[in-house]
């Protein structure tokens, strides 16, 4: 494949993930944002796992859907890197299909609760927000992220075949 046709794949690559992730989380509405919180979409964070196109894809994602669904401009901005810093973090352990979950666990259970606190005036502890983050994004990312991540795999040579990518 010739380098610009790589080029345009990964932005509609990203683009669609970005898409997909925004699209779940207003579906979702309802349980995607709070202290007790449950984000679906956060489970498109094991992608950086097949593409490099997931980075900014769910960077951007996250940054739309803080947008889109009204949350305060400090999560918008704080809400966004966190899922930016996992994505990245993802990306790097990609090597390690199995552990790609915990960047993005670990960035959102750590930067979230602050973000509730600061952003929203959370009155609860911020250990016990730790908590109730990392509940959810254990479930959202660990659980619903692993088993996308199994599902995807079979199917990687037909999906992702033009994706760049060089721990294969």
């Amino acid at each position: 494949m010739r380098e610009s046709n790589k080029n345009v794949y990964l932005i509609v690559h990203g683009a669609a993930i970005a898409a997909i992730y925004v699209a779940l989380t207003m579906i979702f509405a309802p349980i995607s944002f709070g202290p007790v919180q449950f984000r679906i979409s956060e489970a498109l964070c094991i992608l950086p796992f097949f593409t490099p196109a997931a980075v900014p894809g769910l960077f951007i994602g996250c940054l739309l859907s803080n947008l889109f669904c009204g949350s305060a401009m400090l999560d918008v901005v704080f809400g966004s890197l966190a899922t930016l810093i996992g994505a990245v973090g993802s990306w790097h352990l990609r090597r390690h299909k199995w552990l790609v979950c915990l960047p993005p666990i670990i960035a959102n259970t750590l930067i979230v609760p602050w973000v509730l606190r600061y952003a929203y005036g959370a009155p609860d502890l911020i250990i016990y927000m730790i908590g109730t983050v990392g509940i959810g994004e254990i479930l959202a990312i660990g659980v619903l992220g692993n088993t996308l991540l199994a599902a995807l795999d079979r199917y990687k040579g037909i999906i992702f075949r033009h994706t760049p990518q060089a721990a294969r």
